[in-house]
């Protein structure tokens, strides 16, 4: 873990084992179309669907909505990041 509790990617882990060690952290999930989702990452499958708690939309960097919890259809997802502290 890095200073501020959060898993650290190393050369020994391997993508699974890195988003199975975020599970119940703030993640950023990054969507083709441009728009970011942060919340909780409450559960995701083999195909990428997430499952998000306390979520909130960002578009262009700016607070769109706020969702109590999102699901996201894998095929849209961009990329997954652990949240920086705000």
């Amino acid at each position: 873990l890095t200073t501020t509790g959060l898993p650290k990617m190393s050369k020994k882990q391997n993508p699974n084992e890195f988003l199975r060690s975020i599970k119940g952290k703030p993640v950023v999930v990054k969507l083709n179309s441009g728009v970011d989702y942060r919340g909780i990452l409450a559960c995701l499958d083999g195909y990428m669907n997430i499952a998000l708690e306390e979520t909130e939309e960002y578009v262009n960097g700016e607070l769109k909505n706020k969702y109590g919890d999102a699901f996201i259809r894998g095929n849209n997802v961009l990329y997954i990041s652990v949240a920086k502290k705000r």
